[in-house]
């Protein structure tokens, strides 16, 4: 099978594109031909060497959708269509980055809904962080006010959508004047302008603050977001597109405003199965959750493919194609 192994860490041209024997599946895994796998920042960590605990040669690839091969154990039959992400791909077992994945059968889903490789490609990560973003850690109820910083990142738009489907009322945030539109069309009914600092802005809207804030940018924004949320609000930690996990000078109480909560997420593969990706997935089909896939990459270019996702030039999910 075609793959892209990487052997040491450093820039995207450390993935390499080789033949590697097709892996035998084990009772209690599946072999799945793929088709599609989505492109996501921790991939990028594991490249640059910052992941621990990963050994090289590796198969990088956290998720990956794609046709049942085998299943020793008759799970799934062969020709199933099937999702699946987290777990140790891509860290402790090879992953998406190839035409064939061996995963273990409790880290994936049957997918019955109809869509294309490339749009499929881009929702088990993004929808199991955005779902379990929203309902897991920050318990997010109908009218209630959603603030997500660093709105036009993958999990961003997608997380929107979700909202605005529960009923709840969504602001995004960006650097960009020009991703506006986009950030509407996803479900954004406010639009913040990303200085850096905006909790002024958000409470000339929203006088005592917001009832909940997903923090997708990182701790570069996080003590900002905290002053962004109203007494007994949530803040959900999940995303790090700011490249920075750890506060320098970590003060909780000048950090933490009284009576806000702080939380994170960080899927693993109990989490996707939790994640009703097939209702989310009939969603996306029918048109009633929109999903940006901004760029489709072939696997033979998946050095391009990083080095979009590292410039940030794809304003939305990257998903390639085997």
């Amino acid at each position: 099978m075609k793959a892209a192994v990487i052997y040491e860490a450093g820039g995207p041209e450390v993935l390499k594109i080789e033949t590697r024997p097709i892996p035998t599946p084990q009772a209690g895994e599946v072999l799945i031909r793929v088709k599609a796998s989505g492109l996501n920042r921790s991939e990028l960590f594991t490249r640059q060497g910052l992941s621990p605990g990963v050994s090289f040669p590796r198969i990088l690839g956290i998720e990956a959708v794609g046709v049942v091969e085998e299943a020793p154990g008759a799970e799934f039959g062969k020709g199933d269509i099937v999702a699946t992400a987290m777990g140790g791909m891509g860290r402790k077992f090879d992953g998406g980055y190839a035409e064939y994945t061996c995963v273990p059968v409790t880290q994936v889903q049957l997918v019955r809904a109809s869509l294309p490789w490339e749009t499929l490609g881009a929702l088990p990560e993004m929808l199991q962080t955005a779902w379990g973003s929203l309902f897991r850690s920050l318990r997010l109820g109908k009218g209630e006010r959603l603030l997500i910083r660093g709105g036009t990142t993958s999990v961003g738009l997608a997380a929107a959508a979700i909202a605005k489907n529960h009923g709840a009322v969504v602001a995004s945030t960006t650097r960009r004047p020009d991703r506006e539109q986009l950030l509407r069309s996803s479900g954004a009914d406010q639009v913040f302008i990303d200085t850096g600092v905006i909790a002024e802005q958000v409470k000339e809207v929203f006088p005592s603050g917001v009832d909940k804030v997903l923090e997708l940018i990182g701790t570069t924004t996080l003590r900002d977001s905290l002053r962004c949320a109203k007494q007994r609000g949530i803040v959900c930690m999940t995303g790090m597109v700011g490249n920075k996990w750890s506060f320098d000078d970590f003060s909780p109480m000048d950090v933490i405003p009284t009576s806000v909560c702080l939380t994170t997420y960080d899927g693993g593969p109990e989490d996707f199965m939790l994640t009703p990706l097939d209702e989310l997935v009939e969603q996306v089909a029918v048109g009633t959750l929109p999903v940006q896939v901004r760029r489709v990459f072939k696997l033979d270019d998946i050095v391009e493919a990083h080095r979009c996702m590292e410039e940030n030039r794809a304003g939305g999910k990257i998903v390639v194609l085997t």
